[in-house]
């Protein structure tokens, strides 16, 4: 019997877009028993900016394609496609959707558990912030708003976390 490698731990290192570019963070993927645990670590977010819509919180998702190729500088990031959504599930209940990212003086410290994805299902996705929030209704993707950061996510070498 031939042994294949699971990867266990994956990780998204975010680059902020042409708008925000103090933006970065990472986001962490690690295998547990229940499905897998997102830890997110982001700096440079924009403050709550009250309006129609408001900027913040911040609309937070894997979409389809690990490429985050800024193209356009006033709508980037759109080579990462839509929001990942492997079972055609309506927005707000598919793999792609997570809670949205809050920030406090820029930053954002955010841990939830899903069990809508295993890692090396993931594994070339990319993770997009958004500017504004996910109503978690509005199909496909929530009018969450322009793409200001986005990361690939990638298996972790030497499976170290911190």
């Amino acid at each position: 019997m031939e042994y294949q490698y699971m990867p266990n731990l994956a990780i998204a290192r975010l680059q902020g877009s042409p708008k925000y570019p103090n933006l970065y963070g990472e986001v962490y993927f690690e295998e547990v028993p229940d499905g897998v645990m997102v830890h997110t670590y982001v700096t440079g977010l924009p403050n709550y900016q009250a309006g129609d819509p408001p900027i913040g919180p911040h609309g937070f998702h894997l979409h389809e394609n690990g490429d985050c190729l800024v193209g356009n500088d006033t709508d980037p990031f759109q080579n990462a496609g839509g929001h990942w959504n492997p079972t055609n599930e309506p927005h707000g209940n598919h793999a792609g959707d997570f809670p949205v990212l809050f920030s406090n003086n820029g930053i954002a410290y955010m841990s939830f558990l899903t069990n809508k994805f295993t890692i090396e299902q993931i594994i070339g996705k990319a993770v997009i912030i958004h500017e504004n929030p996910d109503d978690y209704r509005t199909q496909p993707a929530g009018a969450a708003g322009k793409r200001i950061a986005c990361g690939v996510i990638q298996i972790m070498n030497d499976q170290r976390m911190f």
